[in-house]
């Protein structure tokens, strides 16, 4: 795409570069470099923050979904970004993006121009809703946003302002909590014992370090189709994934390509021989930095047995092994997922931050 002079301001795309060190990586470092001052200035705390490797990994490999972004220029200087996510998979009804302006370059225009790169890839492509989020601390004052849902708010911030003011609407709102890796974890080891008595003799727990082993692939596709499906979502818009065996071992690929370490728990259906129940911890190459929850998820079917007991509590113990120098777990979870959040909060998770999801359906 040619660039869009909006004033004084540029629109230029960032190219997947081959490497982060290679001749036309500037933009890409600088769209990670971004997302890491927003995260720190908006949440907060480092805990998400993220190395251009790791990005980039992500990145190189679009079958499954296509990974795109524009950077927002005045000069050579970059002053934010918009990257998009969207679903390969036929018949796609919303693009998800995070809109990121360098925090001392905000309320400039740098964010009218951005959003238009969204809302004109969506039309061009067909897609009538575009998604994004927000974060914000957790001790924050002044007026509030309640969530539709009826679980949790967000500060009526700058940031949630500029979502009302361009026609977004609140949909959810999630909350980042933290757990300490370097404090006592006997009530993990007592609640893990205590949820695999209650589970009985039909379901086993197991765990792996990415990538999958062969025996576990198909059972696993499974457990992560049932993501797009069983969990809450509030008002947000989001399309059904389909997984296969090929797509797991993609996304493990990727997961190597990021320099991620990966440890699953998971939970086997020993009538079915299927994977019900799992949890994933990943850490990047920084063995003192924050490790991230990726997906856990109890199959609807299954739920009440305690399954999402075993598969954190069993993979945190694991973890200690793994990576002994990480200070801390740092996940997300929807405010109305009460189940999730009664476990961590009895497991000793505290909340770090929180969300707010915005959906914007276009003319």
């Amino acid at each position: 795409m040619s660039d869009i002079a909006t004033d004084v301001i540029t629109v230029r795309a960032v190219a997947v570069p081959a490497s982060v060190d290679a001749p036309d990586a500037r933009l890409f470092v600088e769209m990670v470099r971004i997302a890491n001052a927003v995260c720190l200035h908006d949440a907060g705390h480092d805990y998400l923050h993220e190395e251009p490797e790791e990005m980039l990994g992500m990145w190189q490999d679009q079958t499954d979904w296509t990974q795109l972004a524009f950077a927002a220029l005045r000069g050579d200087d970059v002053l934010g970004v918009v990257k998009m996510l969207i679903s390969n998979q036929p018949d796609v009804s919303a693009i998800e993006f995070d809109l990121m302006v360098d925090p001392p370059r905000r309320g400039q225009g740098v964010e009218k121009s951005l959003l238009a790169e969204v809302e004109r890839e969506a039309r061009d492509r067909g897609i009538s809703t575009i998604q994004t989020w927000t974060l914000h601390r957790p001790d924050a004052v002044g007026d509030r946003l309640e969530s539709p849902t009826g679980w949790g708010s967000i500060p009526a911030d700058t940031e949630a302002l500029l979502q009302l003011a361009h026609g977004f609407t609140l949909e959810q709102v999630e909350r980042n909590s933290v757990f300490d890796l370097t404090g006592d974890f006997s009530m993990v080891e007592r609640m893990l014992h205590d949820a695999e008595a209650a589970a009985g003799d039909d379901y086993r727990p197991v765990v792996w370090t990415s990538p999958t082993p062969p025996e576990y692939v198909d059972g696993f596709a499974y457990a992560l189709s049932r993501m797009s499906t069983d969990t809450p979502q509030g008002g947000l818009v989001v399309d059904e994934q389909h997984w296969d065996a090929a797509r797991v071992k993609r996304r493990d690929a990727r997961l190597q390509a990021q320099g991620l370490t990966v440890s699953v728990a998971a939970v086997l259906h020993v009538p079915t021989g299927r994977v019900v129940a799992y949890n994933e911890l990943a850490i990047a190459d920084d063995p003192a930095g924050a490790t991230q929850q990726f997906g856990t998820l109890v199959v609807k079917e299954h739920r009440g047995h305690r399954l999402g007991t075993i598969v954190k509590c069993a993979n945190l113990l694991r973890w200690r092994t793994i990576a002994p120098q990480s200070p801390r777990v740092s996940t997300f979870n929807a405010e109305e997922n009460r189940h999730m959040l009664d476990i961590n909060e009895a497991i000793g998770f505290v909340p770090a931050s929180y969300a707010g999801a915005w959906k914007k359906v276009l003319d």
